[in-house]
C-alpha cells in the first residue's frame, strides 16, 4: 500500500505555470553537496559560486540561489568566507559520516569543531548498528546530545540522517524517524525547521526513494498533529532529474501541506539534480533546451 500510493504521486498532471514555479522552488530547496576524498580549496569555490549563481545564462525571471552548501568540517571556513554575504547556509556533515562508527566523544567534537569552524547547520549519522541490534536508547541519547550542542553552540540547525538503504525494512524507517524526532525533542524545544530527518548519506544503495520518504512524512506529519512543531525533511541521494524532483514537491504537498513547500522545512540533497533542474528551466523560459554541458559541474 506504501508503495502504491507513493506511485500514485508520479502520476499528477501539471500544468506549465506551476511546473515553472515548481522548478525554481525546487532550486532553492537544494543543498549543493561535495563529500569526496579529493575535495579541494577550488571544487569548493566553484561550488559555492554555483550556489550563489546557478547559472549565468540569462533566464526571466532569474534562477534562485539554493538554500545550503554541505561540505567536511574541514572545509567549512572556506565555504563560508566564499558565501559571505549571500543567503545561502553552511552545512557540515559531522559524527563520524558517513558510518557513524567511531566512539561518541569522537563523534560529538566532531560537531564541537565544525560548528566552531563556522558551521550554520549539521547533518549527523546516526549509529544504524546500534539501531539495528536493538539498542535505541543508545542512538536515542547520541541525537540528545548532539542537538544539545546545536542548541548551546548558537542555535545551529541540525539534520539526522538515517541511512535508510541498511535499515532494511519501511518498518525500521517509520521506528528510526519516530526515534529521531523524539530524541531532538527531549533536548529542548524545536521551532518550525531546527531540526530535519534525512534519508541518507549517499554513499550507501539505495538512496532516497518515493516510498522511504513517504514513511518519513507520514512519522512527520504525526508528529505535526501531536505536538504543532514542524520538523523538517531532506531526501538525498539518487535524486537527479527535475521531473523526479516535481514528483517529491507533489508528495510533500499532499502530505504535508503547502506550509513545508518551503527550504525552511525540505530540501533536495541531490547536487546532480541542479543542472536538470537548470535546463527545464530554460525550456520553459525560451522553447529549447541547452546541452548539458552549457552549465557547469561545479
Amino acid at each position: 500500500m506504501l508503495e502504491q500510493r507513493a506511485s500514485s504521486f508520479t502520476r499528477r498532471s501539471i500544468k506549465n505555470e506551476s511546473k515553472a514555479r515548481g522548478l525554481r522552488l525546487a532550486m532553492s530547496m537544494l543543498d549543493l553537496t561535495t563529500l569526496e576524498g579529493k575535495d579541494s580549496p577550488e571544487k569548493i569555490r566553484a561550488l559555492c559560486r554555483k550556489a550563489i549563481h546557478p547559472t549565468e545564462v540569462a533566464i526571466d525571471p532569474p534562477v534562485p540561489s539554493v538554500a545550503a552548501v554541505c561540505v567536511y568540517p574541514a572545509l567549512v571556513p572556506l565555504a563560508r568566507e566564499t558565501l559571505a554575504g549571500s543567503t545561502v547556509r553552511v552545512a557540515a556533515v559531522a559524527t563520524a559520516f558517513p558510518s557513524g562508527q567511531f566512539p561518541l566523544d569522537v563523534r560529538l567534537d566532531d560537531v564541537r569543531r565544525a560548528i566552531a569552524a563556522g558551521a550554520e547547520e549539521i547533518d549527523m549519522v546516526i549509529n544504524r548498528g546500534a539501531f539495528l541490534a536493538g539498542r535505541r536508547e543508545e542512538v536515542a541519547e547520541e541525537i540528545r546530545l548532539v542537538r544539545r550542542l546545536c542548541m548551546e553552540l548558537g542555535g545551529v540547525h541540525l539534520k539526522i540522517i538515517l541511512e535508510t538503504g541498511e535499515l532494511e525494512t519501511y518498518d525500521h524507517v517509520r521506528r528510526a524517524s519516530d526515534l529521531a524526532i523524539d530524541a531532538a525533542a527531549a533536548a529542548g524545544p524545536i521551532g518550525d525547521g531546527e531540526v530535519f530527518i534525512k534519508t541518507s548519506t549517499g554513499k550507501v544503495s539505495p538512496a532516497a526513494t518515493l516510498p522511504t520518504t513517504l514513511v518519513m512524512l507520514e512519522a512527520i506529519r504525526d508528529h505535526h498533529r501531536r505536538t504543532g512543531v514542524r520538523i523538517g525533511m531532506k531526501p538525498a541521494g539518487g535524486i537527479r532529474t527535475a521531473k523526479l524532483a516535481l514528483h517529491y514537491l507533489v508528495m510533500v504537498k499532499e502530505t504535508l501541506g503547502d506550509e513545508w513547500l518551503t527550504p525552511s522545512l525540505f530540501r533536495f540533497g541531490a547536487s546532480a539534480l541542479a543542472n536538470d533542474l537548470l535546463r527545464q528551466i530554460f525550456k520553459l523560459a525560451h522553447g529549447r533546451y541547452m546541452a548539458a554541458h552549457d552549465f557547469s559541474e561545479a
